[in-house]
């Protein structure tokens, strides 16, 4: 088991003077970094990676797709700017050294139709998702799509929905994720939940009820440990927090106020809570 922490506590955009996040985050005892892919080239995240290399992290990222970028979308410009979109960010993610790509990366973040997903956007999607897993696996990269809570998003919510959704994109390149967030508003039964999911999951969120220290809040820890480990899942852990520290990120997840007392408080606690979590699960 990998313990990871994603960097979108911090930004949007890791550099030079995240360095020392990074450091204390290895400190602390975390395996995994998952940097957030929202701007730069791959020359960028090939010299990123060399850093995090040398700092001993594995690194997954993490990528959504914005304005004008939707798969989903009656306009053909836009369906084929969401495939550039995700293109580029294979090309970073395999520059930084990264094999898997977190995130909703299946419709336009924020955006909404006023009903649910049609037939045709369901066709669109998966076309788009065979085009970038073909992409993907030929730089030895998989996507761990994300189901959003329907606060955040339209498409796909919940495991089932996801799992079916997989299931006809039948693509080796494009696999699922669970994330206890918005599992825990979702779903009515996180263990069945990860049992749906199973045999498409690669990646896994820890994020609180809230957003802030896992551990602290009233996601059901000790169920969803044990459910993943009877699911012999030996992916990566990888926590999840916001902050207001980036604006932009704030207003997408409606996150007005803060939920823990500092930064160090969440990977830290977070971390023990998460490796506590897991080595009794097993019990």
């Amino acid at each position: 088991m990998q313990y990871g922490f994603n960097l979108l506590l911090w930004t949007g955009h890791v550099t030079d003077e995240h360095m020392p996040v990074l450091k204390a985050l290895k400190k602390t005892g975390y395996d995994n970094a998952e940097i957030p892919i929202f701007e730069g080239t791959p020359d960028y995240y090939a010299r990123l990676g060399e850093r995090l290399a040398k700092l001993g992290f594995d690194v997954t990222t993490v990528s959504v797709l914005g304005a004008g970028q939707n798969c989903l979308a009656d306009d053909k410009a836009e369906r084929k700017a969401a495939v550039e979109r995700a293109k580029w960010v294979i090309d970073c993610t395999k520059a930084l050294g990264g094999s898997i790509i977190a995130g909703p990366m299946h419709s336009q973040l924020g955006h909404f139709t006023g009903q649910g997903p049609t037939a045709q956007e369901r066709k669109r999607g998966i076309e788009f998702h065979r085009a970038a897993g073909d992409y993907a696996a030929k730089h030895g990269v998989r996507f761990a799509l994300e189901a959003l809570n329907r606060f955040e998003c339209y498409f796909l919510n919940t495991m089932e929905q996801l799992a079916g959704y997989l299931d006809e994109v039948d693509h080796p390149a494009v696999k699922g994720m669970f994330d206890t967030f918005h599992a825990n508003i979702e779903e009515k039964d996180l263990p069945a939940a990860i049992k749906t999911i199973k045999r498409h999951m690669i990646h896994v969120h820890i994020s609180e009820n809230d957003r802030g220290t896992p551990g602290k809040g009233h996601v059901p820890w000790g169920p969803t440990y044990k459910a993943l480990k009877a699911v012999k899942y030996d992916g990566r852990l990888t926590i999840e927090a916001f902050g207001r520290g980036i604006p932009a990120l704030a207003a997408a997840t409606r996150v007005w106020r803060d939920f823990f007392p500092n930064k160090e408080e969440v990977y830290k606690f977070g971390f023990k809570h998460m490796k506590q979590s897991w080595a009794n699960a097993g019990r």
